[in-house]
């Protein structure tokens, strides 16, 4: 299947990575600048109440884009949005997918709007979201 013959209800194939651990947490951080404590500092999870250190959103937000672009290519990704559902704990394992929702043109172009799922191994999904992918 490639952007050009798919169908409404067709899937993607799947990303799936993890566990997250506290190193993936810790490189993360450093790579993205994004040392937020709650993800890194678990005394500060403490304090907030909460049992853990818990995973960067946009660490899924980024998978989920792999979802689209692995298949597609990056050349024909027009757009990503996500919105976050519950929170990735540390030990989870992601698996993120994909389904064609609707082909649509815009500005002339044909495009197929793909909506996005992370989910982990407990079944809690964590993001929603869309991708809009050139079919041309």
């Amino acid at each position: 299947m490639t952007p050009q013959t798919a169908q409404v209800g067709d899937t993607l194939p799947p990303v799936t990575f993890g566990p997250i651990t506290r190193t993936t947490l810790a490189l993360y951080a450093g790579a993205s600048g994004d040392h937020n404590p709650i993800h890194i500092d678990t005394d500060f999870a403490a304090k907030a109440g909460l049992d853990d250190v818990f995973a960067h959103g946009m660490l899924s937000m980024a998978q989920l884009g792999r979802v689209a672009t692995d298949w597609a290519g990056i050349d024909r990704l027009r757009g990503l949005s996500s919105r976050f559902t519950a929170i990735t704990p540390v030990g989870a394992t992601v698996t993120c997918e994909g389904r064609i929702a609707e082909r649509l043109e815009k500005e002339g172009e044909p495009l197929l709007r793909v909506a996005l799922t992370a989910t982990i191994d407990d079944g809690t999904q964590t993001l929603r979201g869309e991708a809009l992918i050139s079919a041309a």
